[in-house]
This record gives structure tokens, C-alpha cells and sequence, in this order.
């Protein structure tokens, strides 16, 4: 996946400072933040055609000589790339979301993969083609209903569509806010990315339920405060590359796609803090003191800063994309892209004013309905963020201490993220 760049500057709410300290990695050790020099982009589509024109060009002759239908609608030699027609079947997918999601389900071991890149990548599709394909990730990988826990085929499928993203040079025009209504659906997996690598991922690139309960101190690594029956998708699985951060420079670029994805993150803010004791803290977390050589024991709090600091990544960099795209042109006109954003965003989400102990799946944080409608200060992240909290934080009495550490949270990983985000 081509990222957009480099995103160093300040957002428009004026941050131009960073945190470059370190940060705990997911076994409460510290772990070193480093630069990371950006990867070469994929080759295009149309410069992979510009090299192979001639053989591009016998192949479809031989085709058209022998009768067989030609799958690219080949356009003139300066009208740009080609475009690939989607078939019939593959569009009549979106109606029906059972044969959609055994389409994309990749399987446990990825063996349907392959089957899984044949039905997406295309990464010029013809008319409303990209839209078309949007479409068909949202049935396959969506619940049957708000209050209803995803499927473990679903949740594969979630996986199998993140993976071939991956490998396209683009997000082919139209697709975007159907892939932003796919990762809202799983906005609390798709920020399990700090447990990656070889010895960190699961052994299937989706858990059942009962791989995602929490163990003897109340922890576990698919996030708090989840669905009993609920399955998860686990991107971390290394049986290939499936981060949907790689997808954020995409997504990020279509205005609906990211008051989608924007929503998403602010309505589990709000979530999470309804759930958090009086303490600020999760209160079915019970750490044992450490046994390990270096004495080091996790804060009760440790976990829950953890989410909130990936929530605030998120919402940052969708923030930093948004401002990196304003000055490179890629957005040509950024009071246009707001207005859209604004025109897309369902509202504002406040936490109640109580703490609830239920726990409703994650379609149902998506399906969140708004608290009220949103502000002039939609575009200043921060801003938003940090009224909600001290909204909640007065309401709920919390100490002054935990909700100040709250907001420096909130504060130091938001910079961070702007400075960090490519």
C-alpha cells in the first residue's frame, strides 16, 4: 500500500512540538521509537502496462482472434490506464452478504487467499466499479444486525480484504468508504498491532470468543471490555501483512472514508470511558505483582492509557494525512474536504454520565448513536477529545490527578502521532 508521504507539520490546531520518549511495548517493557526511512512505492498499475505495452497489446489480439472475451477495456495509449470491468457475479455479491463472506473468507490456514486477491485487486476498475467492490467488503465482513457479534468467517474475511489492500498501490476510486464502514465494524481489532511479529500474533487470522477472554488478572490482548461471544480478528497474524494502519493514507484521502473512520474512533472514546471505574481505571484488571528480574510492575492503569493512547494515534493521523494532503495538493481545496467530512459525520459522542457494565459487541459502538450534533471545532481532534474526557471527568467525579494524566495521554500521543505519522 502506497502511503501519502510524510506528515511532520503541525495540524491546523497549531501542535509543532513531540514526544520523542519511548513507550511501553505490550509486555510492559520499554521500547525505543525510531524512524523508520519510507519504503519505495509499489509500482501502478500504468507503469507496469507502460513496460509490457507490446505484450499487453498481442495478448489481447490473440484473445480477441480466438474469441475469448478480453477482461480490460483498453483505452488509448495517452487516456491513461486501462480499466477492468467487474463481473456480474462479483457485483451481486453485495446483496448477498452469506455468499460474500464465504468469497472472502481467506480460510484459517489463508489457503483461499489467492482466490481472495482474483475478486479484489483490481486497482482500476471501470464506472462505479471501485464502489461496486466497497460494497461487497462491507457485506462480507459486516454483523447481521447492531446487537448481533460478527462471525468468525466474517472476521477472517476482515483479515483477507486488509491483506490484498495491502499489496495494491491504490484503493481504487469509490472503494474507500466501504473499507471505512468494514474497519469502524472492528475498531477495537483493528488497533492490535503492538503484539505483531513472529512470537506476538495468533496462529489464525481470526480468534473465537473463548481465545479472546481474559485470563486470571482480568487481561487480555484483544482490548477490554468485550463481547462474551464475540470473535476477533487478529491483524497481527504473520501469515501476511495486514496492518490497516498501511490503509490509513488511502482511506484518508476520501473526505467520507475518514468522517467514517473519525466517528468510529470518538464513538469507542466515548465507549470506554463509560466503562472505566471511578478510578479512571478498568476495575476487572487485578495485575500480580511482577516476578521478572527487573522488579517492574504494571500500573492498574497501565492497559487503559494503553487504548487510549492507540485511539488517540488513530485520530491523529487521519488528523496529520488530512493536513499533509492540504499542502502536497492531493486535497485541492481543504475547506471543500471539511465541508464534506462535516456533511458525513453522523454527530458528537458523549459518555454517559454513569458507568455501565454491559458489553455489547462492536457493531454496536459503530451503530453508536450521537449525542448531539457536531461543533464548529469538528477538525481540531484534540479538541474534541478532550472535551469529552473532561466532560466525563466531571461528571463521574473523577480525582483531578487521574483526569490531568488523562489529557497528558491524550496530549503527548496526539503530537507524537503528527510528528510520527508517513
Amino acid at each position: 500500500m502506497r502511503n501519502g508521504g510524510e506528515a511532520r507539520e503541525a495540524d491546523a490546531d497549531g501542535n509543532d512540538a513531540a514526544d520523542r520518549s519511548g513507550a511501553a511495548d505490550g509486555n510492559g517493557e520499554l521500547r525505543q521509537e525510531t524512524g523508520q526511512s519510507a519504503d519505495p512505492a509499489p509500482p501502478t498499475l500504468l507503469g507496469r502496462l507502460k513496460r509490457h505495452r507490446l505484450l499487453t497489446s498481442a495478448i489481447a489480439l490473440a484473445l480477441v482472434a480466438t474469441g475469448v472475451a478480453v477482461p480490460l477495456a483498453l483505452a488509448g495509449q495517452d487516456d491513461g490506464p486501462p480499466c477492468q470491468e467487474i463481473p456480474a457475479a462479483t457485483r451481486a455479491l453485495a446483496e448477498n452478504p452469506a455468499a460474500a463472506t464465504r468469497a472472502l473468507d481467506p480460510g484459517d490456514d489463508l489457503n483461499r487467499l489467492d482466490e481472495v486477491r482474483r475478486l479484489l485487486a483490481h486497482e482500476h476498475p471501470c464506472s462505479d466499479g471501485g464502489q461496486a467492490l466497497g460494497a461487497v467488503v462491507y457485506a462480507a465482513t459486516r454483523a447481521t444486525g447492531p446487537d448481533a457479534p460478527h462471525t468468525l468467517a466474517q472476521a477472517r474475511a476482515a483479515f483477507g480484504v486488509v491483506a490484498v489492500l495491502n499489496d495494491l498501490a491504490e484503493i481504487p476510486d469509490g472503494m474507500a468508504p466501504g473499507v471505512a464502514r468494514m474497519l469502524a465494524e472492528y475498531v477495537v481489532d483493528q488497533h492490535l498491532r503492538v503484539f505483531g511479529g513472529e512470537n506476538g500474533g495468533a496462529d489464525s487470522p481470526a480468534v473465537p470468543a473463548e481465545s479472546a477472554r481474559p485470563d486470571g488478572e482480568g487481561w487480555t490482548r484483544y482490548g477490554r471490555f468485550l463481547a462474551p461471544g464475540e470473535p476477533h480478528v487478529d491483524f497481527s497474524h504473520g501469515g501476511a501483512a495486514a496492518d490497516p494502519e498501511d490503509l490509513l493514507p488511502e482511506l484518508a484521502k476520501d473526505p467520507q472514508a475518514f468522517a467514517i473512520l473519525y466517528a468510529a474512533e470518538r464513538a469507542w472514546f466515548a465507549y470506554y470511558l463509560e466503562r472505566l471505574d471511578g478510578q479512571g481505571s478498568d476495575s476487572g484488571y487485578h495485575p500480580k505483582p511482577s516476578k521478572s528480574s527487573d522488579g517492574y510492575d504494571a500500573p492498574q492503569t497501565y492497559w487503559v492509557d494503553h487504548d487510549i493512547e492507540n485511539m488517540t494515534d488513530r485520530i491523529a493521523a487521519l488528523m496529520a494525512y488530512r493536513s499533509l494532503y492540504a499542502r502536497d495538493g492531493t486535497i485541492p481545496d481543504l475547506t471543500a474536504y471539511d465541508a464534506a467530512v462535516r456533511r458525513y459525520t453522523p454527530g458528537l459522542y458523549l459518555a454517559q454520565q454513569r458507568q455501565l457494565n454491559s458489553r455489547p459487541p462492536m457493531t454496536s459502538i459503530a451503530a453508536r448513536k450521537p449525542s448531539g450534533r457536531v461543533d464548529r471545532n469538528l477538525m481540531d481532534a484534540r479538541h474534541q477529545l478532550n472535551n469529552v474526557l473532561d466532560a466525563w471527568a466531571a461528571a463521574r467525579r473523577i480525582p483531578v490527578a487521574r483526569a490531568s494524566a488523562l489529557r497528558q495521554v491524550i496530549d503527548n500521543r496526539y503530537v507524537r502521532a503528527l510528528w510520527m505519522t508517513r
